[in-house]
């Protein structure tokens, strides 16, 4: 049995690289085009520095354990159905079932292999592939002068003991220095307490302060007696203790699907502490949960090709049919965590949907095409 499992291993290993391989070809020339229409331009605040196609192809090329983590599944399921299929097709998976590899057996080598997949994927998607992410931003962001979201950049709240404080990040530099900082105070009676407004500033994670510079401060008092009065303060350097980690900041300003589980999950915390909706990024924490279990559900929906008679180069449309498959679960996957949000769906609903659905299939073709034949 070692010696078989060791033969699909290896094949189906091999041919997964190869799709894998493709794939991020592909994706790759589709991204440098895209990136070409900002070849040449100079930096916001340097002129004399111009994105060339050295800085694009290293901005895509960063841009790459993300099509990785995302595109794994999918490569294991049409891998895993080239070798089967082809094992079948030259009567070598036949030639394994009479050297006793029964169909439960070969179920639990697919899983084992499918283990290892899994390993890989969460590794990537949980710390190759933010980490690579970030890269690719701060340097794109030296040529753009800053990371941002939208017009007004990054909005937070926090629950402090006798205020809200709902505070902006604009933007976000290079060296991770935090620019047009905002901070609206309000009393629990509703009332805008107090405004800040600080050029720039970082965060002291010793002590979880906010280091701001150039502050511009203005105190609001008898706001709940039908009148107010301001008054106005000029601060060089102003220190501010919040909560607000610089994981939080960085889920805020950029994309959540691309951040690690445990920051998810810390932000998802912090936005329920402080009364907002942590709905989005509920899915996206499940999401980063479920999808690695994807390759077992991947490795399952393959095994019923290796027990299919096909005439001679009669694969071809089997391994189309895979490839289909492998997209649509890869669409699927994506359009289950935008109708969970606009539904309202339990997070993990939205999340495992997918996986379910295609578990039940590959189950069922296993059931249907292998154990009652």
């Amino acid at each position: 049995m070692k010696t078989i499992r060791n033969l699909i291993y290896r094949e189906i290993f091999a041919a997964s690289t190869f799709v894998l391989l493709g794939f991020l070809a592909l994706f790759f020339f589709f991204d440098v085009v895209d990136e070409f229409a900002s070849v040449g331009r100079p930096a916001v605040d340097t002129p004399e520095l111009v994105y060339g196609l050295g800085h694009a192809l290293l901005y895509v090329a960063l841009q790459m354990p993300n099509r990785v983590y995302e595109l794994l599944p999918m490569t294991v399921l049409i891998g895993s159905i080239v070798v089967l299929a082809r094992m079948a097709n030259g009567s070598e998976y036949t030639i394994l079932r009479t050297s006793g590899l029964d169909p439960w057996r070969a179920l639990g080598t697919m899983l084992g292999l499918g283990s290892v997949f899994v390993v890989l994927t969460f590794l990537t998607g949980d710390y190759v592939a933010p980490a690579s992410d970030r890269a690719a931003q701060l340097l794109k962001a030296q040529f753009r002068g800053q990371i941002s979201v939208g017009n007004t950049g990054a909005w937070l709240k926090e629950r402090q003991t006798n205020f809200n404080h709902f505070v902006n990040v604009g933007r976000l530099d290079p060296s991770g220095e935090m620019g047009n900082i905002r901070i609206f105070t309000f009393d629990n009676k509703g009332y805008l307490a107090a405004t800040l407004k600080a050029s720039r500033g970082q965060i002291d994670t010793s002590n979880n302060t906010w280091v701001m510079h150039d502050v511009q401060r203005r105190i609001i008092q008898g706001s709940d007696k039908g009148g107010s009065r301001a008054a106005y303060q000029h601060i060089p350097l102003y220190q501010w203790k919040s909560s607000i980690t610089p994981e939080m900041i960085s889920v805020a300003l950029l994309k959540p699907e691309r951040m690690r589980t445990s920051d998810l999950f810390a932000y998802s915390q912090h936005l329920a502490a402080n009364g907002q909706s942590t709905l989005r990024y509920d899915i996206e924490f499940w999401r980063k949960l479920f999808y690695p279990l994807s390759c077992l559900v991947m490795v399952v929906l393959a095994l019923p090709f290796a027990y299919l008679h096909f005439r001679s180069g009669g694969t071809t449309g089997y391994v189309f049919g895979g490839v289909m498959i492998g997209i649509s679960f890869f669409l699927l996957n994506n359009v289950f965590g935008y109708i969970g949000n606009l539904n309202q769906w339990q997070p993990w609903v939205a999340a495992v949907s997918p996986a379910l659905i295609y578990s039940v299939l590959s189950l069922t073709a296993f059931g249907w095409m292998v154990l009652r034949r």
